[in-house]
């Protein structure tokens, strides 16, 4: 069989229609970019900007905008095999108004239904699926069918693929060792039970990957947009939270800001929704608190709490999926849970501070820089 990908991410794309002005509504704005967009489509490209060899399963129209997103993604390095078309929906795009610091309105345009909403289980590679070191699937995957059965399908079969799952190599890592914190090589949890910084090395440095088999991750990004539900901006989720509950069981690391976690749990407060979130299945919970930075406690006690990295925000859309494949990038790693976290909070305000969202994605050095000094640096212009 082929080498495993790092990293599969499975769900959204569309192209992001952006404005190149700030503060300043759409119907004055003269001037856009295009970019790939689609929240797990960019968390396979900033994991491919960190170096890891990674894949999306998602659906295009078959239209210029698809073949335009086939390209971008080649560009970035990320394997577009599984982006197959849907001739009788076009690619959807996203425009949204920028007003730093924290006002940043989307429009989706995804009418009458979006090609990646088309993904069918019995067209999945699952052994691929089973094989990739790291699969990351979003709440949006489960809104309609048949993505919703396609995504159940493909957590299925992590489930069952043939290595042993994270929670009993947990257990017996407990049992051999006592140690704590995030998924080391073997699928354990290794690293310091204080979610501390590694114990050498300068501030901001990177600390060296874990030795040993490749771990097998699977991450929920809760991921929730109500209006792919056919809900108003306040709802309350009711019927999201059933199907998300199933993909919980399935996962091994869940991550989501308040309102997801609320969503998912229906705990609003960062350590209820992080205890509800494992109690559902997963090992690890992320809960993302924007100002309030990040809280992540695994199933075996470590915790860590870890501030936001001062940062001038300029478009904010992006941070999440920076995150994302930072974390991808921290767990795959091997890395304790705090330095995974820090890591993951400094790529997402690398992106804050830029105006674009996939092509904004750092690279290593980048990230190790604005770890070290302590802040993000105001943004010249876009990273390519």
């Amino acid at each position: 069989m082929p080498e495993p990908y790092d990293v599969i991410t499975m769900g959204r794309i569309g192209v992001d229609i952006y404005p190149l002005q700030t503060g300043v509504p759409l119907a004055r704005v003269e001037t856009f970019g295009k970019f790939l967009g689609g929240s797990p489509s960019n968390v396979a490209v900033a994991a491919a900007r960190l170096g890891r060899r990674t894949a999306v399963i998602t659906r295009t129209g078959r239209d210029a905008f698809g073949d335009y997103l086939h390209q971008a993604l080649g560009e970035f390095g990320v394997d577009d095999r599984w982006v197959s078309a849907v001739p009788e929906y076009p690619t959807p795009v996203t425009f949204c108004e920028i007003f730093p610091p924290d006002h940043f309105p989307l429009y989706f345009y995804r009418q009458p239904k979006a090609p990646d909403l088309e993904i069918r289980g019995e067209e999945l590679d699952l052994d691929a699926v089973r094989a990739a070191r790291v699969f990351w699937m979003t709440g949006t995957g489960l809104c309609a069918e048949p993505s919703r059965t396609a995504t159940l399908t493909a957590l299925r079969a992590r489930a069952e693929r043939p290595y042993r799952h994270a929670r009993a190599e947990t257990e017996d890592s407990r049992a051999r060792a006592g140690t704590g914190g995030t998924f080391a090589h073997d699928g354990t949890p290794g690293g310091r039970a204080d979610g501390g910084a590694p114990a050498a090395g300068p501030a901001g440095s990177r600390p060296p990957e874990s030795s040993g088999p490749p771990p097998r991750i699977t991450v929920f990004d809760l991921d929730w947009r109500p209006m792919f539900w056919g809900e108003r901006k306040d709802g309350d989720g009711e019927a999201a939270r059933a199907h998300y509950r199933e993909a919980l069981a399935h996962a091994t690391v869940a991550v989501g800001n308040l309102d997801e976690c609320e969503i998912a749990t229906g705990e609003r407060d960062p350590r209820a929704a992080a205890a509800a979130l494992l109690a559902a299945g997963p090992e690890l919970a992320v809960v993302k608190q924007g100002p309030g930075g990040v809280l992540a406690v695994h199933r075996d006690g470590t915790t860590a709490e870890i501030p936001p990295l001062p940062v001038d925000v300029v478009n904010g859309l992006g941070a999440g999926d920076a995150f994302g494949g930072a974390l991808c990038h921290g767990l795959l790693a091997g890395w304790d849970t705090g330095h995974v976290m820090r890591y993951a909070n400094a790529a997402g305000a690398i992106v804050a501070s830029r105006l674009a969202c996939s092509s904004a994605m750092p690279f290593p050095h980048e990230v190790e820089q604005a770890l070290a000094e302590g802040l993000v640096a105001p943004a010249t212009g876009d990273a390519p």
